[in-house]
């Protein structure tokens, strides 16, 4: 079975893009099973149903980090995903963090950036871009040609990976990206996270409100100072 882990910021067009993958690939003979992962709310798990016929879950990261719930849940959907003999599983998560990769090894990771988020977007997006194979630059009809060269020209900066420019809605170069998913290897178990985790555990994130780096453990930062660390 092979995975494709779509990730990117709100509205950046990922679900566009995946319908539009996902309705070459059917149309090709595949099997296939998606998955969402949000924070609070979602429904492309009945669209995708509802449209395309195939069997779609989706899991809200609630008070995870939507990263985190990722990495979590993805040994479960693969597990799901093979009991229903699909040959490749969707992975759409919201992926907020920007400290993490949503990634993982043997899978195709994409990343859908919104070229009307502004040219540096892509010095913004952390892992979720530098560890990713492939980067999506979406509603390139909203920008000038100008534009769009500093958007390319930044997202090659950041990162090594291929970049195809889309119009989603009218289904423009998708093709590119279903030939990526066809040429592309299974995954392997066990599977692992593509990437380093954060090297700091953050104490906010773990519910502790305090104000100030007085009140706090493990990696810090203050205003007029380098990283330091305090623990435990």
């Amino acid at each position: 079975m092979k995975a494709i882990i779509c990730a990117g910021p709100p509205t950046s067009g990922k679900t566009t893009v995946l319908k539009q993958v996902i309705k070459r690939l059917l149309a090709r003979g595949y099997k296939l099973v998606y998955l969402k992962i949000d924070v609070q709310f979602a429904d492309e798990d009945q669209i995708f149903t509802l449209e395309y016929g195939i069997p779609a879950r989706k899991v809200y990261s609630g008070d995870l980090c939507p990263d985190h719930c990722n990495v979590v849940v993805l040994g479960d959907a693969l597990r799901w995903a093979k009991q229903t003999g699909a040959e490749m599983l969707f992975v759409e998560t919201a992926g907020l963090c920007l400290r993490c990769s949503p990634y993982i090894e043997n899978s195709l990771g994409i990343v859908i950036l919104e070229a009307t988020s502004g040219v540096n977007l892509p010095r913004k997006i952390g892992p979720m871009l530098s560890l990713a194979d492939i980067a999506v630059v979406t509603k390139i009809d909203l920008v000038s040609q100008a534009e769009r060269e500093v958007f390319r020209a930044n997202i090659n900066d950041a990162a090594n990976v291929a970049v195809i420019e889309t119009d989603a809605l009218h289904g423009i170069n998708i093709d590119h990206i279903v030939r990526r998913i066809e040429k592309m290897g299974e995954i392997q178990e066990p599977s692992f996270l593509r990437g380093n985790p954060p090297v700091g555990t953050c104490t906010i994130c773990v519910g502790k409100k305090d104000i100030g780096r007085e009140a706090h453990f493990g990696v810090l930062r203050p205003l007029e100072a380098d990283i330091f660390y305090r623990g435990e």
